[in-house]
């Protein structure tokens, strides 16, 4: 029988493997990111299909989750005769932790998904190769005009997704609950701290930087065929997703541990 000692340890160290791999993958892509030449064009067109192409998607996430927060605040607050403080319930919840969650989740299944079979494409039919040997640096033209574009657009779509989302809760809140809409608008300001927003905002900027990262790793080391591109795809939506939900917990604990 194998020892399961020596099975742990074949994990652990194919997990440092791939910790290891990735890390070296980020210093470069980074390092990248701020020397020239750059590439406007290449940059602009990944922050037209980050951003505004995932506008519905993210939109749509947003304003549902908002109206469904609404009517499940209520029926809790209902049992202490606390209603009034759905309208915080919501705006708190959708800018410090749903609007970043929910629109991260949804533009890594989309976009990760998305770049890892790009990148992954051009691996296996060597097209990174050409460009190589046509002296084009592949993490100059491949991977820093998306990581730039996740950095920056990220944060705009949850600017977006927070608004969409309070809005959806302050429908239910007033057509179907039957609020004063003046009454909740008002408890819905005067409970917002900057930092609510500036928190959210963080973590939107974190997780676009990951999803990016994600997409674009397993695309760039994917390899046999298309079988390979396929497993590229799960892998970085799967990761980025799991990343999102750790970071997550990390940034929250982080500004916790400042206020």
């Amino acid at each position: 029988m194998t020892n399961p000692l020596a099975i742990i340890g074949r994990i652990f160290l194919h997990f440092l493997g791939v910790v290891g791999r990735i890390a070296m993958f980020t210093g470069v892509s980074v390092s990248h990111c701020f020397r020239p030449p750059w590439f406007p064009a290449l940059i602009g067109r990944q922050m037209l299909d980050i951003g505004y192409f995932s506008l519905p998607v993210v939109g749509l996430t947003a304003l549902f989750t908002g109206m469904v927060l609404a009517l499940q605040s209520y029926t809790g607050f209902a049992r202490f005769s606390a209603e009034g403080a759905v309208a915080t319930v919501v705006v708190l919840s959708v800018t410090r932790e749903l609007g970043p969650v929910i629109a991260g989740l949804m533009v890594a299944g989309r976009i990760g998904a998305s770049m890892a079979a790009e990148i992954g494409t051009m691996r296996v039919t060597e097209q990174i190769d050409a460009l190589t040997t046509l002296s084009t640096n592949p993490y100059k033209y491949l991977v820093a005009p998306r990581l730039i574009a996740g950095l920056t657009m990220l944060p705009l779509l949850v600017v977006v997704a927070d608004i969409i989302g309070v809005f959806g809760g302050y429908i239910v809140g007033v057509y179907k609950l039957g609020f004063n809409p003046a009454a909740y608008l008002k408890r819905t300001f005067d409970y917002l701290e900057f930092m609510d927003v500036f928190s959210g905002l963080v973590k939107a900027g974190a997780f676009g930087f990951l999803i990016s990262l994600m997409g674009c790793y397993h695309g760039y080391n994917s390899e046999g065929g298309a079988q390979g591109v396929g497993r590229a795809t799960t892998n970085a939506v799967v990761s980025a997703s799991i990343l999102i939900l750790i970071f997550n917990y990390a940034i929250t604990e982080i500004f916790f541990a400042t206020r």
